[in-house]
């Protein structure tokens, strides 16, 4: 495309579809050889084995050779091999040839977990592109490294551990539909038209295009109505009306099933309309199983099994086995769960049987589900045979890979406002980075990340591209507290008396702090650079302790800068925990006393590959006048804003003000960040934001303050050159909103209420500070002679829009052409995206472009759930965003135009 470089190949003719390496009358052979069952020994007096569900029993029961072999596969089975095969640790059954199997892989935006991998940039951001082409890219990306991830660690006997398979638990279509919400960063934004077409885009490019041998299964999640807050979601009821269920919460997912054909769903934590969701008929029988005629598996949430039965959950039922067998009757057909629940146990299982609560047949259903995708995986035949044969261990962040992430983040950042100072004209001499996430990795990668194996930060980021300038870096303050600093040597002892300096360092060649150290020395720091000097995840942990003497009276925070699985006590009491990277918890201050001496104990595991970590405190008397000073002297300030993923995520303990339980509780910038902006700002020199999040952020007077605010979110590991990028114009940026930035949290109405009044630009009818939809760029853009095919049409029928979109400045840029639609009434929200194209216009060309407009987007859901088009007119918007001013005055360019319906008609829901 012009004015922008062709999105790298990620995928050569080596990567498609290989001949099988058995004939289809092999796979049939095998079948029949396996058709005849043992005598069973799963029930009181070794009865026959249950029949197998017929098609009646299972909507469009599929008869493939895959399905066939699965059948044969279950039909051999005992009742507790069975029962063991439900679970998402499913163990090896080697009489059968069937190894081992943990289906929890995470792929949300880049192979999660797993060592070192392509992080690229988080949802929201890929969500923020508009490029449903670019998204198909990333998830082909992704699906290729997974291939090749599990090819690299799988065992002898095909076995394959935990974030090692080819089950991708991912991608996340729920609704963003407050940003209070802390795992809305996994999301694709707040509108069901934009979250379907980019849910369908990325499972398309994660499973390939045959769907008898997928690349990797994918699984939308999470089903259904799920939103936060998250202190609530193993208990929450959420009470949903029949229109915002069909209007809102559940297009994207019938979008994922239907044309994007996505394997697998996941199951929600939360109750809908008075049932849990791992058991709810109405949803997964009636409407995902009949209505939708899915034919994969359903998996649920990890303990959301269990919270069918727990006290303190929904208690829905009294029993662990009634908690299984209501689930897999519903439709759930693999539970992921945890050691410590009982619904973990395959005894619950076979108990649940035996008990009469729940038919092997029923069990029977779900494993045919499970097995024929690890049929159609690959995952029963020799690794590294078959289908995706050319795909290799090596094919893990490679250069191909790098570059399209590196797009991918030039396309994610949205410029909200500028005042006329970017593109930078002249290289900055001096340039002052103050802020939290100046250097910070943790901005770049998001939650249910990889590791990235050469992170550039916006440090790095601005180095690379302004070699020559000067650059001062001041944290001025941390995310919510005071700036943190590197802890002096000087004031770390090895023994209580302070006779020897440092800390007493243990390394272990384990990850469980286990036997006997590989190193025992003493340390002048805690500080550490695993992996070196090739960047390998060695799976080791380490331990520093010793002792700590405070110069200032005052409560003092502390951390190990760059790692993510590390705890810290300060006299036996433990003051941070981030061990599990999947449940953390986060820091809280300690008081301590001018020269005294505290015990002190560090301990950290590697969890992939992140350079150097370091031990560092706030001290009390630490102020932001060195950040004040630095920007003092720079010919360009920037300051690095927002949050990390240890601060908003999935069910959290964070003990700061402003955050709950994972989610936020104001929208603002933590005050502490506000304070020293605002003081930045008061300097008068050019103040560039820059603002990663996973949400949307209030920016309070520094919104008219800053010269230019650019919303990063979590933009991967090429992040900061992306940023670097922006800031100099080597790109015209051409992100745009997927979510409405609120001016402060009275504008919303309250967290726990699922009602869609007053929510996202759809139904919001305050004034935003930057609308869905909207972002600039360098270049301006004109709409021209828009037209429709037929200015009225009958009730049902669609007609086609066109327009004519102008590049009208003097460089090459890409716009988002927008199409909004809006019907009369109180029932119909305000205006409603259908349809949206990124496109690339050279300098001064101008393009028609087309679009389908069809009967659905002419309809209204009313309040019983059935969608309507009315007679009368339907107003039409096609721009460069919603037809709205942000607080900084913009508004976007485009035409409008009416449309006549007349009569009346009934369509589908979806």
């Amino acid at each position: 495309m012009p004015g922008e470089p062709a999105l790298p190949a990620a995928v050569t003719d080596r990567h498609r579809l290989a001949l099988p390496a058995l004939a289809l009358s092999l796979t049939i052979a095998l079948t029949l050889s396996l058709a005849t069952p043992p005598a069973s020994a799963s029930s009181p007096g070794a009865q026959a084995a249950p029949a197998v569900p017929t098609a009646a029993e299972v909507p469009d029961a599929p008869s493939s050779p895959s399905m066939q072999r699965a059948q044969a596969l279950v039909a051999r089975m005992t009742l507790a091999e069975k029962a063991s095969q439900l679970q998402h640790e499913s163990p090896a059954i080697p009489r059968l040839g069937i190894p081992a199997y943990n289906w929890w892989s995470e792929g949300l935006h880049g192979v999660a977990r797993a060592d070192v991998a392509t992080v690229f940039p988080q949802a929201i951001g890929l969500a923020a592109t508009w490029d449903t082409p670019l998204l198909r890219r990333v998830g082909e990306v992704i699906g290729i490294e997974f291939r090749a991830k599990f090819l690299s660690t799988v065992g002898a006997d095909g076995s394959s551990g935990l974030y090692r398979g080819l089950t991708v638990w991912s991608p996340n279509v729920n609704i963003f539909r407050d940003p209070r919400w802390g795992r809305g960063q996994e999301t694709y934004g707040e509108d069901p038209v934009l979250s379907a077409r980019m849910g369908v885009a990325f499972i398309q490019g994660l499973q390939g295009p045959d769907p008898r041998h997928p690349r990797v299964s994918a699984a939308v999640k999470h089903f259904a109505v799920h939103s936060g807050p998250e202190a609530d979601r193993h208990k929450e009821d959420v009470r949903v009306s029949p229109r915002d269920l069909v209007d809102t919460y559940l297009p994207a997912f019938h979008a994922a099933v239907t044309e994007g054909r996505a394997e697998s769903v996941m199951c929600a934590y939360n109750a809908v309309d008075g049932v849990p969701a791992c058991a709810n008929e109405p949803l997964l029988r009636q409407r995902l199983r009949e209505a939708w005629r899915f034919q994969g598996h359903v998996v649920s949430d990890c303990g959301a099994v269990a919270d069918i039965h727990q006290e303190g959950a929904h208690h829905h039922v009294k029993t662990p086995e009634a908690a299984v067998a209501l689930a897999v009757r519903a439709g759930t057909d693999l539970i992921c769960d945890f050691g410590g629940n009982s619904t973990a146990a395959p005894a619950t299982t076979v108990a649940a049987v035996r008990q009469g609560l729940l038919s092997e047949a029923e069990l029977d259903r779900a494993l045919h589900r499970l097995f024929d995708v690890r049929v159609r995986l690959g995952l029963l035949d020799p690794p590294g045979q078959g289908y995706f044969a050319g795909i290799t261990a090596r094919e893990v962040d490679t250069p191909a890979h790098r570059a399209l992430n590196l797009e991918a983040a030039r396309r994610s950042l949205v410029l909200l406002k500028n005042d006329g100072v970017l593109p930078l004209k002249t290289p900055p001499r001096r340039i002052a980075l103050i802020g939290p996430n100046a250097d910070s990795v943790d901005a770049l990668v998001g939650n249910y990340n990889g590791t990235p194996s050469r992170p550039v930060t916006l440090l790095a980021g601005l180095k690379a591209r302004y070699p020559d300038a000067r650059i001062e870096v001041v944290e001025g303050t941390g995310w919510v507290a005071p700036p943190l600093e590197d802890l002096p040597p000087e004031r770390l002892c090895a023994d209580a008396a302070c006779s020897r300096p440092g800390l007493n360092f243990e390394r272990f060649a384990n990850l469980e702090l286990e036997g006997t150290p590989i190193t025992s020395t003493v340390a002048p720091q805690a500080r550490f650079r695993w992996g070196w000097p090739d960047a390998h995840d060695r799976k080791e942990s380490a331990r520093w302790s010793g002792f700590i003497r405070a110069g200032e009276s005052g409560e003092h925070l502390f951390r190990l800068k760059g790692n993510r699985g590390y705890r810290i006590w300060i006299d036996g009491e433990q003051v941070v925990d981030l061990w599990d990277i999947a449940w953390p918890t986060s820091t809280r201050g300690v008081v301590l006393k001018a020269g005294q001496t505290y015990a002190l104990r560090v301990e950290a595991l590697q969890t992939g590959w992140e350079g150097e970590q370091r031990l560092q405190w706030s001290r009390p008397g630490a102020s932001d006048e060195a950040a004040l000073a630095a920007a003092r002297e720079a010919d360009l300030v920037i300051f690095a804003s927002g949050l990390t993923w240890e601060l908003e995520g999935e069910e959290m303990t964070v003990l700061a003000p402003g955050f709950a339980g994972g989610d936020r509780t104001r929208i603002d910038l933590p005050a502490p960040q506000l304070k020293l902006l605002e003081r930045l700002a008061g300097l008068g020199r050019p103040l560039v934001l820059v603002n990663f999040s996973g949400s949307a952020m209030a920016f309070g007077a520094a919104t008219r303050q800053a010269s230019a605010i650019v919303q990063a979110w979590y933009p991967g590991g090429e992040g900061g050159q992306a940023v670097a990028e922006l800031l100099a114009g080597d790109f015209s940026p051409s992100g745009r909103l997927p979510v409405t930035f609120y001016r402060s949290v009275d504008q919303l109405p309250p967290f726990k209420d699922y009602d869609m009044q007053g929510r996202t630009y759809r139904w919001f009818k305050g004034e935003p500070l930057f609308p869905f939809g909207h972002g600039l760029g360098y270049a301006r853009f004109s709409y021209a002679q828009a037209r429709l095919a037929s200015r009225s049409v009958r009730a049902g029928q669609g007609t086609r829009l066109s327009v004519l979109v102008k590049n009208e400045s003097g460089r090459d840029a890409a716009e988002v052409v927008q199409l909004y639609v809006r019907r009369p009434g109180d029932i119909a929200p305000q205006r409603s995206l259908v349809a949206f194209q990124r496109v690339v216009l050279r300098a001064g060309e101008s393009r028609r472009l087309s679009f389908e407009l069809d009967a659905k987007a002419m309809s209204v859901v009313q309040a019983d759930g059935q969608r309507i088009v009315e007679d009368g007119p339907v107003g039409l918007w096609i721009g460069g965003g919603q037809p709205v001013t942000a607080i900084t005055g913009v508004r976007a360019p485009g035409q409008s135009l009416t449309l006549r319906v007349s009569g009346r008609a009934r369509l589908p829901a979806f």
